[in-house]
């Protein structure tokens, strides 16, 4: 099950464009119907959340919590991811793309960091790939 949350106010979210994005990363990926949570912040929340978890005071980007492992129900777990509309927003503006687009990027590169893929180990190179397959393709 992918649950899309919008827990912010500065943007409407399409969920339906980011249900049918991480279902195709499921797909891809060859999951077993896992569960997913995407969530849209503002700064403030983001910024809580990378404080508490990583003991960073900054927002940031995205965030993803990976659970990895099934429940006591026997549904897989495969974790949170968390956006900044906020953060989408400014980086779109430098990237000089749609802010639905870098929404799509971050959301890309949590499902990513939920499958272990990490930074200088992997990632970039499987982000890259999986960017063109998703969004260009």
């Amino acid at each position: 099950m992918i649950e899309i949350i919008n827990r912010q106010r500065k943007k409407t979210i399409n969920k339906n464009r980011f249900q049918v994005l991480l279902a195709r990363l499921v797909n891809h990926y060859k999951l077993d119907d896992p569960e997913v949570t995407l969530a849209f912040v503002n700064n403030k929340t983001i910024q809580e959340l990378n404080y508490k978890f990583l003991n960073k005071n900054a927002p940031t980007d995205v965030l993803s919590f990976p659970v990895g492992e099934k429940g006591a129900d026997g549904n897989y777990f495969l974790g949170d991811i968390i956006i900044s509309v906020p953060k989408a927003y400014g980086q779109a503006q430098e990237q000089e793309h749609s802010v639905e687009r870098e929404m799509e990027i971050l959301a890309i590169h949590g499902f990513l960091h939920l499958l272990g893929y990490e930074h200088f180990k992997g990632l970039e190179k499987e982000e890259k790939k999986i960017k063109k397959l998703m969004l260009e393709g």
